[in-house]
């Protein structure tokens, strides 16, 4: 009976691997049509809800709202292998002593979570978000986790992606950003479904402004790997 179990999970383990890696490798290709929190947004909202979710490719992609998300969101993005231990142990020692600071979580470990997972902290789903990342950082480039991340990123409420909140928020496209309304997008990631990037409190703004300086600080965006 024990040996029945054990090929039983052996097997089903195997088909997880398999499917996981080939759902990861089609993505690699194709655009994220939809996402789990999609799903679950949909079933959240009332009769009228309806997402805004529109794909377009890295190249038709302002560069200031690449730059601002990177800015905002994961500053060693480029350099990292998908998990920031340095921003992971400045976040564990923060909270530790009480102090409140965002999570290490790297733009990888958002891209795993929002494409092929759901939310929330359990153990189960921070475990399968680590898998999910190594993935996603071993069969994509940077430049395709940061095309996933930026057209399936919730960025507002019922809005994903940056092409429908460049509409959304400025009544624009994502390739007509521009650095402000980018930094503005950018700097209500954390809470996108409660923060307004226009019009903006005073929170957001100094936030914006915040985002902005890094940004020039940051120097060229170069996402091509060696």
């Amino acid at each position: 009976m024990r040996k029945r179990i054990a090929k039983f999970i052996f097997k089903t383990l195997l088909w997880f691997v398999g499917l996981s890696v080939l759902w990861v490798l089609l993505y690699k290709y194709v655009p994220v049509p939809y996402t789990p929190l999609m799903a679950i947004r949909s079933l959240q909202g009332d009769s009228n809800y309806v997402n805004k979710h529109d794909w377009v490719p890295l190249s038709d992609i302002s560069q200031e709202i690449q730059l601002a998300v990177i800015c905002a969101e994961d500053q060693r993005f480029l350099n990292h292998r998908g998990f920031d231990y340095k921003a992971i142990k400045e976040a564990y020692e923060s909270n530790k002593n009480g102090i409140s600071l965002k999570g290490g979580s790297t733009i990888s470990q958002q891209t795993a979570k929002n494409v092929f997972l759901w939310p929330g902290r359990s153990w189960l789903r921070k475990g399968m978000e680590t898998y999910f990342t190594f993935l996603v950082e071993t069969i994509w480039s940077k430049e395709r986790i940061l095309e996933v991340y930026l057209n399936n990123i919730e960025m507002g409420d019922g809005v994903f992606g940056v092409e429908a909140a460049a509409g959304y928020w400025f009544n624009t496209t994502a390739s007509d950003l521009s650095q402000h309304q980018a930094a503005a997008i950018a700097a209500i990631l954390p809470n996108p479904r409660n923060y307004r990037a226009s019009p903006r409190t005073n929170y957001i703004e100094k936030r914006k402004q915040w985002i902005i300086r890094q940004m020039n600080n940051f120097g060229n965006l170069d996402l091509k790997e060696e």
